[in-house]
């Protein structure tokens, strides 16, 4: 028996679909399927299998190694894997053991850039059936059916800046490999600060289109396609979807995106600021709104004028802001993401709301008889693994509805309104991470630490760094 029937992992529909996705690959135009899962950074990883065994996978699975859950962001092993328990203090991890990737065929895709190649999504299982709890997509889809035990369903939707480089010169020498690698020569695209400028569009328009005919064979919803204000910084925009699917859109866009322009001499990053001069921050902003499940109508728009959100909606965006500190650590999970918090530069700098106002971390959209009645979260960056990003704003705001908490006035000067300041390094975040008992208790406390220990072995290795700031600052002067 399969791996999927012997534990009864997939409905119906899965079934159909993976009919339908071994028919095409029997049909001898794909030769290749990458099975793919989105890691604790949000990055894909997975292995690569010929279309007569990839078949066979779509109910047998793909094994791979724990230790793939044991990785920093320079892929180093950050727990003693060959300790008891793995380091996760968990049976089924030791010693580098394997891991089941099933598939959710529902995820297939051929991918245009090499149209003789499919990927599809993985869950990943411990051999015994269980689900890894590490695997950030489950504790999305778990923070999904929390809300709807609620009787609410979370809309999201994307609005993503990320650079584009012109690859000058890749470092390949042996000097250059290590963990991570020298990152490549560059050079700009555009001198840019001229946001939203036509000349600007068109004189990019190569790379642009080179994305959007990409992404858009994909499946991916893209709605727009702007020039951003800082030099080589572009934006997508996405139609709005369940969490799950945004979160799947996200990891596929940002690894096509990459693919992409990597093939045609550019390099593409969701770093949120590169060490490059005159470039400027990149950000993620966050639509969400509610869905109730009882009529299929938006939850958060009120209904008398001069209200900004319904009563349901008020309480979501307190618990937005009530728990704002500790969620930054999923929104921002990068060491460099908090160089973007700066004031009167259009990233949020404190936990507060405002109407329509682009310096608030949370912007509220919308009114009465607006369908359309939205929170924008603009406190994340691209970098951030969309799974728990969005699974920390399902929970925050569900705590916020069940607790019925207020989030008072809109703050007309977001910059100058007294109000709690957000994180100012990944260090601060994760110790507010560690002491919110809503989000350990919907993430999972042992993934609460897990996620923590990763990152604090990150500002380890970050503080054992020599940086030119620091060379500038003493070298000379002691």
């Amino acid at each position: 028996m399969a791996f999927v029937e012997q534990f009864g992992l997939w409905t119906d529909s899965h079934g159909r679909a993976a009919a339908d996705v071994a028919q095409r690959l029997a049909g001898g135009d794909i030769e290749v399927v990458r099975f793919s899962f989105p890691d604790q950074h949000g990055v894909l990883r997975g292995k690569t299998l010929v279309a007569s065994e990839a078949i066979k996978a779509l109910r047998g699975g793909v094994n791979v190694t724990t230790t793939l859950f044991a990785k920093d962001t320079s892929h180093r092993t950050v727990f003693p894997v060959f300790s008891a328990g793995g380091g996760f203090d968990m049976p089924g991890t030791q010693g580098g053991a394997d891991v089941t990737l099933v598939p959710d065929p529902s995820t297939f895709r051929v991918l245009p850039w090499s149209p003789k190649a499919g990927w599809i999504l993985c869950d990943p299982y411990f051999q015994d059936g269980r689900p890894v709890p590490f695997a950030t997509r489950r504790i999305l889809r778990n923070a999904e059916e929390r809300l709807a035990a609620a009787g609410y369903q979370l809309v999201t939707g994307l609005e993503v800046e990320f650079h584009v480089f012109r690859l000058v010169r890749e470092h390949m020498t042996p000097d250059d490999a290590g963990q991570p690698g020298e990152p490549p020569e560059v050079e700009l695209l555009s001198h840019g600060y001229q946001f939203l400028t036509e000349l600007r569009y068109d004189a990019t328009e190569t790379v642009i289109e080179l994305i959007r005919e990409n992404v858009q064979q994909l499946g991916l919803p893209v709605r727009s396609l702007e020039i951003e204000f800082g030099p080589s910084q572009f934006e997508f925009t996405f139609a709005p979807a369940t969490p799950v699917a945004t979160a799947d859109a996200m990891v596929l866009f940002r690894s096509a995106v990459k693919q992409v322009c990597k093939r045609h001499g550019y390099h593409a990053t969701f770093m949120c600021r590169p060490k490059i001069r005159n470039v400027v921050s990149s950000g993620w902003h966050l639509h969400q709104s509610l869905t109730r499940l009882g009529d299929g109508g938006n939850a958060m728009m009120p209904d008398a004028v001069g209200q900004d959100l319904s009563e349901v909606g008020r309480h979501y965006l307190a618990g937005l802001l009530q728990h704002a500190c500790a969620a930054t650590a999923f929104a921002t999970p990068t060491i460099n993401g908090y160089k973007r918090f700066r004031a009167y530069s259009l990233a949020p700098d404190r936990a507060i709301w405002a109407r329509d106002n682009r310096g608030a971390m949370l912007r509220v959209l919308g009114g009465p008889g607006d369908a359309a009645t939205r929170i924008e979260n603009r406190v994340g960056e691209p970098a951030a693994n969309p799974y728990l990003y969005l699974a920390s704003q399902a929970i925050a705001g569900l705590d916020g509805i069940q607790r019925r908490l207020d989030p008072g006035p809109s703050a007309d000067s977001p910059y100058e309104t007294p109000a709690p300041q957000l994180p100012r390094t990944l260090e601060e975040a994760l110790a507010c991470l560690q002491a919110d008992d809503a989000l350990r208790e919907g993430m999972g406390s042992a993934f609460v630490d897990y996620f923590c220990h990763i990152k604090q072995a990150e500002i380890a290795r970050f503080n054992l760094e020599v940086s030119d700031w620091e060379q500038r600052e003493y070298f000379d002067t002691f």
